[in-house]
């Protein structure tokens, strides 16, 4: 096939000069989840648990000093997947885990380096299976309990629809760091029209606009927990329904009635018998997860 200008495709592409677009540098973020136990010293009470999220000490400008999720640029022989593979490997230690496509960022003035566009990767995982140790890149790799909670919310009505603000604090603790921002999230409705903004309005020790990253990442997160099995991703192969209900009240942080929580997930589970054996607590049924829950209901 010949164009405009009397070329055929493979004439068109010798030709072509791929600098007459100025180039944008392509990074990758992961955002990676874990549920874990925090110190209990009451043996006959279950032990509190805490999502967390793990994050890195950046080491060099800019922002040095400050935390961000780990991350870098995309070289141009690989795909993102095995970009986002490789950059977790060399910044924490960490390989062999299953991550998502989360999302793609690409506010102009998101990085003070360069024009940077980035996309975003999410997984869910059991970290006592995990050996962090930060890279040549980073200063600091730990684990830190979210916190997302709304502390704001303003709703203006318009002529076709409305604007709503929400106010978004996010708390992160790790040892003796705490650092936190607020985001703003701007939904505007405009007839069928339905329209997204986030604005990284304060920060503190949270690195680039990574704030925002972390709060959509537990947004999402919240809403997979829902209507998917990516919870079991933090069990071991036997729980008890207890200990699974634990794991969905923390990421979804509200507390879910017994009786609800058992209907819901009665299908995603099969009943062993094998029983708790420990100390201070009464035997309780163990469970697995049923491998074959999805297409039982499809």
């Amino acid at each position: 096939m010949i164009n405009k200008q009397g070329l055929t495709e493979e004439e068109f592409l010798k030709l072509y000069d791929s600098n007459k677009y100025e180039k944008p540098s392509v990074t990758v973020d992961m955002l990676i989840f874990t549920v874990i136990e925090e110190e209990n010293h009451n043996y006959r009470k279950l032990p509190e648990k805490a999502l967390k999220i793990l994050m890195i000490k950046r080491g060099d400008h800019p922002f040095m000093g400050q935390w961000a999720v780990p991350g870098g640029f995309v070289s141009v022989d690989e795909s993102m997947e095995n970009a986002a593979k490789r950059e977790l490997k060399e910044e924490t230690g960490i390989e062999g885990i299953y991550m998502e496509q989360l999302y793609t960022w690409g506010d102009v003035e998101r990085d003070p380096r360069m024009r940077v566009i980035s996309c975003s990767y999410m997984a869910l995982v059991d970290s006592s299976a995990l050996n962090i140790q930060p890279g040549d890149d980073a200063d600091d790799a730990r684990w830190f309990t979210v916190k997302s909670d709304m502390i704001k919310e303003e709703k203006a009505i318009t002529k076709d629809g409305y604007h709503l603000k929400q106010y978004i604090q996010i708390k992160l603790q790790g040892g003796d760091e705490e650092i936190d921002a607020v985001v703003k999230i701007t939904k505007t409705v405009a007839g069928r029209g339905i329209h997204f903004e986030r604005e990284v309005i304060q920060s503190t020790g949270i690195a680039f606009d990574h704030a925002k990253v972390i709060q959509y990442a537990v947004e999402r997160l919240r809403n997979k927990v829902e209507y998917t099995d990516i919870a079991f991703n933090l069990m071991p192969e036997l729980f008890t329904l207890t200990e699974l209900q634990q794991v969905y009240e923390v990421i979804l942080d509200k507390e879910l009635l017994k009786a609800n929580f058992r209907r819901k997930i009665s299908g995603m589970v099969i009943e062993t018998d094998h029983y708790t054996k420990d100390a201070g607590h009464r035997p309780s049924k163990l469970y697995k997860f049923n491998q074959n829950w999805f297409n039982e209901n499809i």
